[in-house]
């Protein structure tokens, strides 16, 4: 999975994100036009995880 993927159903995988990581905030999950990555790296911060570790949970969502 890469980051188009992300983009094209982000508003399904974000609630399915909030559900299994509830410290997640809507401000967290805020996506921007053309800002997927901005998006990727302040989700690893909040959560821990790597990019890898990340996509691979948003693919399995």
């Amino acid at each position: 999975m890469d980051t188009k993927e992300i983009k094209g159903n982000w508003d399904e995988q974000k609630a399915k994100l909030k559900q299994k990581f509830a410290a997640l905030t809507e401000n967290d999950q805020l996506f921007k036009e053309g800002k997927i990555e901005e998006i990727i790296r302040k989700l690893q911060i909040k959560l821990g995880k790597n990019k890898e570790e990340l996509l691979k949970i948003i693919k399995e969502l």
